[in-house]
């Protein structure tokens, strides 16, 4: 896929109609300062598209960027910032699930966790959210660049473990060298061409991320 045109549609603190609904749409999550805005801007190749920053918890609302007139890049707040207020961190947890159980057009979900870390428990809950509620993910070990090859070849098995998924289905990303960008691409390129399916089976009936 040939990223032609990129730029920001809004934010929202809680979901609603936006121009442009109805379009495809990819969803990032992911703990705070994991790299979701880097990525956006890599994947579109304009480093100001996103906002970035070196401070956690910045990524606050719900931001929406239209790529090619095509399809929505779903930038939602970070998790597990641990300074952040309890008040503060439930607002982020309801614009997560306001999202995911609102959308009717969510095609694919980039779980992102940070490949020199293990995964945390709040990633393996949202995986677990994912999963429970059928919403297709393939999780993106970011900021590759900080790891040599074989650093990477010794991370990617504890993710797998943590998550409960398989190497094959773990794609490597770094936004400073463009690592894996392809990768995603192409992975954005077959899942926004899956038909429309409606998203009633992702109502839920308990809030499984409020504590994160």
């Amino acid at each position: 896929m040939l990223i032609k045109s990129a730029k920001f549609v809004q934010s929202m603190s809680a979901f609603r109609e936006f121009p442009g609904q109805g379009l495809p749409e990819i969803a990032m999550v992911g703990k705070s300062n994991v790299g979701k805005s880097s990525l956006i801007n890599n994947l579109a190749r304009n480093s100001r598209l996103a906002r970035t920053s070196s401070e956690p918890g910045k990524t606050r609302l719900v931001n929406l960027y239209l790529l090619n007139d095509a399809f929505f890049l779903v930038d939602l707040p970070g998790y597990g910032f641990a300074k952040a207020p309890k008040q503060e961190k439930q607002k982020w947890a309801d614009m997560i699930e306001g999202y995911l159980r609102n959308t009717q057009h969510l095609k694919h979900v980039f779980q992102l966790v940070d490949i020199r870390h293990a995964p945390t428990q709040d990633d393996q809950l949202m995986v677990q959210y994912l999963r429970h509620y059928e919403i297709p993910f393939t999780v993106v070990a970011t900021k590759a660049d900080k790891l040599s090859k074989a650093q990477r070849g010794r991370s990617i098995p504890v993710i797998c473990r943590t998550l409960s998924v398989q190497p094959w289905e773990v794609l490597v990303h770094s936004s400073a060298d463009g690592t894996g960008r392809d990768a995603l691409l192409d992975r954005i390129e077959s899942e926004i061409q899956v038909p429309e399916s409606p998203a009633e089976g992702y109502e839920t009936s308990d809030n499984l991320i409020e504590d994160i």
